[in-house]
């Protein structure tokens, strides 16, 4: 009889740490938070309708962080355990799937009272990120989920490149990914095409976005599969 791939088993071990996976992303929210509420009450509101703040992309840079861990500090005790590489990466991957959604209601939850609140009494847009996530509930929903689960893998991408090659090795896949950036935009300069991106992206709508996301994700998704399967400890 084949044997069942233990998902909810490494799942649950991986929640045996609730503060790294769960309290740690909103901690840092709750955080943020007050430190915007305090910079915007020392400064002049001015004549917007709504005052934008970035304290909620320290919840994505910690789910980044957060993914990094999974694979550098979690994986390897998992595999002494008996665990196989592929049955920890549907769980990490399956865990990481379950707290996106999660966090996106929160996001989508936080956005529907910060509107009906004024924007908490002050004209704050914490959870509304122009372009992002400023739109309905549910589609903001739908892309915070992806964001967090995108900066998720790709952190335990990291994580995995680290464990397979090393310091040295991690920052070669780091460099990589900005050669990749920086020869995009040497191109696009070349090309005299920068003004057709910010057009493109002036006008690309919430659904667009988070289809891109998604095919981010599975980019991802395909590559640190692939790292797994070859590591390792």
């Amino acid at each position: 009889m084949t044997r069942a791939t233990p998902i909810v088993p490494v799942v649950r071990y991986l929640l045996l740490d609730r503060v790294t996976y769960v309290l740690l992303p909103w901690t840092w929210a709750v955080f943020t938070f007050l430190i915007d509420v305090v910079i915007l009450e020392l400064t002049p509101a001015g004549d917007t309708a709504h005052r934008w703040v970035g304290g909620l992309g320290a919840v994505f840079a910690v789910m980044f962080a957060v993914g990094v861990q999974s694979a550098a500090r979690a994986l390897p005790l998992a595999l002494s355990l008996g665990i196989s590489r592929r049955g920890y990466y549907l769980g990490a991957t399956a865990l990481a799937g379950g707290l996106a959604v999660c966090f996106g209601l929160v996001v989508a939850v936080g956005q529907s009272v910060e509107r009906a609140t004024g924007g908490w009494g002050i004209d704050m847009a914490y959870f509304r990120v122009p372009y992002f996530l400023d739109g309905p509930w549910y589609q903001s929903w739908l892309t915070a989920a992806v964001a967090f689960a995108l900066l998720f893998v790709h952190g335990m991408w990291f994580g995995l490149i680290h464990r397979r090659a090393g310091l040295l090795g991690t920052t070669v896949f780091g460099a990589a990914q900005l050669c990749v950036l920086a020869l995009a935009a040497v191109v696009a300069t070349w090309a005299h095409d920068w003004h057709r991106i910010g057009r493109f992206l002036a006008t690309l709508t919430a659904a667009g976005l988070t289809a891109a996301l998604a095919t981010a994700l599975v980019v991802l998704v395909t590559g640190s599969y692939a790292t797994i399967r070859r590591l390792t400890v």
